[in-house]
């Protein structure tokens, strides 16, 4: 790739329809509405379009679609408590080394990956080595990242393009510089854009182009560097859907009607609590002088027959609060979210809790197959450098990926089920010790384990005989209350 070809793809892609879409979801992320753009006109008494800055325009940003993706980020990532990559079959020594790799760094960097992705409608993960050689992933800004294929049929990129545009001081002023790296599966070749807007390869990268990995060996005396490449280009990409459509889409027009209905409503508010000035006998030529006389004065000066009167109108708030209410109720239903300021009829137990949760969980695991098959992709990179380190053949079935999501439940529904779980072993308990002597000493051992959730071949594995023959003795003459 040259550097007419990198100047001609990033122009395209700086105003490509699908990156000012991402923008967009970005934006109403931030809060940045398009409420701000909101003005106001009148026409003038021939008939022309002016634009009235006399009047109130608050522009305030409700941002619901923060609160939305927020919700499901930190819903689909779950406790911070557990690890959603572990070992399939309790492997301490893989869980410490998968931890390395998908710990708490890691988890980080997927809420900010996850949020690009429901925001903007797509993501991107970024992998580098570490200083111990290690292969780390990291969150990429997917607004600066292009994917270029020689074949639209191609399921992999040729090359990938990052571009990043800065303010650089030069002189007393401060200038637009946008860098940009090419990336392919063996190096990555830096370049800066000149004054002209022309790239030209960096100069000031001391190695360009760059291999993936450089490195020194511990046992070289003359300390020279050596080169690998990753065999991959280290970007991989989440797509929310498969039209990779930001979450803001089916409910973007929602959100604006509810800004434009409060913020009425607060316009309202504002230029009518002082009400409407009736004028008898005025003298003067300039009714907006007497308004504003009035404000700052509070007093006007009229002759004998002239009068000045207040009329106070009514807002017609009702209608306004019963719309802001329905946007509210659409925009958690057809965004998919839970919605914590729903009162309900006071009855929360904890399947009514649940059902507020199935929006949610609709969208979250939708999203969770795609992001499975991603993780599954990286846990192979990590699962490579683990067998090379340990000298073990461990694979991606050696490995579970489980998202353990929480949600608010009622403590006395839980209490409740507690008790009934805690009858139910009784009864169970009580039914064995009546049929002990059919069963068995080892087989009734067995089966109290069971009801009690105990693993049996551990407990008959790990006690000693004689210990194992007391309690067998103990439960035979023991009575269930």
């Amino acid at each position: 790739m040259d550097a007419k070809e990198l100047r001609a793809l990033i122009d395209l892609d700086k105003t490509s329809s699908a990156k000012a879409a991402a923008r967009q979801g970005q934006h109403y992320y931030e809060a940045k509405h398009d409420i701000r753009f909101y003005r106001m006109f009148y026409f003038d008494d021939q008939g022309r379009p002016q634009e009235d800055t006399t009047k109130s325009n608050i522009k305030i940003a409700h941002p619901f679609f923060t609160e939305l993706v927020d919700q499901q980020v930190q819903y689909m990532i779950g406790s911070p408590d557990t690890s959603f990559v572990r070992s399939a079959d309790t492997d301490q020594r893989l869980d410490d080394k998968l931890d390395r790799y998908f710990g708490d760094r890691f988890r980080s960097q997927l809420a900010m990956f996850l949020t690009a992705v429901v925001a903007q409608g797509f993501g991107y993960l970024y992998a580098f080595k570490d200083e111990g050689g290690h292969t780390q992933f990291i969150a990429a800004d997917g607004l600066g990242v292009i994917e270029v294929r020689r074949k639209s049929t191609q399921s992999e990129a040729d090359h990938i393009v990052r571009y990043l545009t800065v303010k650089v001081l030069d002189g007393t002023q401060y200038k637009d510089v946008t860098y940009a790296e090419v990336w392919d599966k063996e190096k990555t070749t830096y370049y800066v854009a000149d004054d002209s807007g022309e790239f030209k390869e960096d100069s000031t990268e001391p190695l360009n182009p760059r291999p993936h990995i450089i490195f020194t060996r511990e046992d070289d005396k003359t300390e020279d560097l050596y080169y690998e490449d990753l065999g991959y280009i280290p970007f991989f990409r989440l797509d929310n859907n498969p039209k990779r459509m930001s979450g803001l889409v089916p409910i973007k027009a929602i959100i604006d009607d509810y800004d434009f209905m409060s913020c009425g409503l607060s316009n309202n508010l504002t230029d009518l609590v002082e009400g409407v000035y009736v004028v008898k006998g005025f003298p003067g030529d300039d009714i907006t002088q007497l308004v504003e006389t009035i404000k700052t004065k509070k007093a006007v000066g009229i002759d004998s027959e002239g009068d000045v009167d207040i009329r106070t109108i009514d807002i017609p708030h009702e209608a306004r609060i019963a719309k802001l209410e329905l946007n509210e109720v659409n925009i958690y239903r057809f965004g998919m979210g839970f919605n914590s300021a729903q009162v309900g009829d006071g009855n929360i137990t904890n399947i009514v809790i649940k059902s507020r949760y199935a929006l949610l969980d609709l969208k979250c695991n939708k999203l969770e197959i795609r992001l499975k098959a991603l993780l599954r992709t990286l846990v192979d990179i990590a699962l490579s450098e683990i067998n090379e380190e340990l000298g073990t053949a461990y694979s991606t079935e050696d490995v579970e990926i489980c998202f353990e999501r929480e949600i608010m439940t009622n403590a006395k529904d839980n209490a409740e089920i507690d008790k009934l779980d805690a009858e139910t072993r009784v009864i169970q308990l009580n039914a064995l010790m009546m049929a002990a002597q059919q069963l068995g000493d080892e087989v009734l051992a067995e089966r109290i384990a069971d009801v009690l959730g105990l693993d049996w071949d551990d407990i008959k594995n790990n006690t000693p005989l004689g210990e194992l023959e007391a309690a067998q003795k103990a439960l035979e003459g023991a009575t269930v209350e």
